[in-house]
């Protein structure tokens, strides 16, 4: 296929492997950069809940895809526009688990690395992923995907 006629998004890195850099940039600032105040006791407990509740969004997503028998990969052919169940609160409930995996490991963990690099990868996964997504969607299914936009929000 040509440029022109691919079926996909043209997102620039799979969204896992953003996932995985930010948290590799967290432990390495924690083993590496002090930070000039102190971690919480209970910030495991926030961490913990955080990972619970990546999984709950992403188990739920992929239900949704599966359901709708489309793909999840940002790199494949999308076959329908999701707007049921998680769908209906968020247009990307995948990265927002990422972004609390992004802050809820480092919690675990002891450190708040993870919370502060975290508007850093959502300006990430923004401009490298889902605006590249956004786009395919909307030329695929025009109205139809940007309606759906305009009643569910990028985030939350």
């Amino acid at each position: 296929m040509t440029e022109n006629n691919k079926d996909h998004a043209d997102v620039k890195i799979h969204p896992p492997i953003l996932t995985f850099i930010f948290l590799v940039i967290a432990y390495a600032a924690k083993w590496s950069i002090a930070l000039p105040f102190q971690t919480p006791d209970n910030a495991h407990i926030i961490g913990y809940i955080s990972i619970a509740i990546s999984f709950f969004l992403a188990l739920s997503a992929f239900l949704e895809f599966r359901k709708a028998k489309t793909t999840v990969l940002p790199h494949g052919s999308v076959s329908s526009i999701i707007s049921s169940g998680i769908f209906r609160f968020t247009r990307n409930p995948i990265y927002l688990g990422f972004v609390l995996m992004v802050i809820g490991f480092p919690l675990i963990s002891g450190t708040l690395w993870g919370l502060i690099i975290a508007p850093a990868f959502i300006y990430f996964m923004n401009s490298l992923v889902i605006e590249h997504e956004e786009a395919y969607l909307e030329k695929k299914f025009g109205d139809v995907y940007i309606s759906y936009k305009r009643k569910v929000r990028r985030w939350l």
